[in-house]
């Protein structure tokens, strides 16, 4: 444990220096993209777009903050296999239980309304006059 704390503690200012170069590259890819608007044509933007945010991504992906979210993503899909999806009974079910609930709480609030309007304009208000 205290080997792989050592081996990612080490190389910090060549971490800062990756992240810093794929940041220049995604954002010189967006400003040629915009800045050849008038000279080439969509293509050729989209590819020089494309490909400096590829390049971007690549170099990202080769940091240590790119080796942590790829361990990440690759951790949430493991999990995410575990997941027991409803079947479409049980989420139509679900649903039209939704549904009752909230025609019943609507009317609920409905009846409500009207009887706070009825206390309030029409028997509080005609008391003071």
């Amino acid at each position: 444990m205290n080997a792989k704390v050592e081996q990612e503690a080490g190389g910090g200012a060549l971490e800062i220096a990756k992240l810093t170069v794929a940041v220049v590259l995604a954002l010189a890819g967006i400003v040629g993209y915009y800045y050849y608007a008038g000279s080439l044509g969509t293509l050729p933007r989209l590819g020089l777009l494309i490909g400096a945010l590829a390049l971007a991504l690549g170099l990202a992906a080769f940091s240590r903050a790119g080796r942590s979210a790829r361990e990440f993503l690759s951790e949430s899909q493991f999990e995410l296999r575990k997941v027991v999806w409803p079947t479409r009974e049980e989420t139509l079910k679900t649903t039209g239980v939704i549904i009752v609930v909230v025609i019943i709480l609507s009317l609920v609030l409905g009846l409500m309304d009207l009887v706070l309007k009825w206390i309030v304009l029409d028997w509080l208000l005609k008391l003071g006059h």
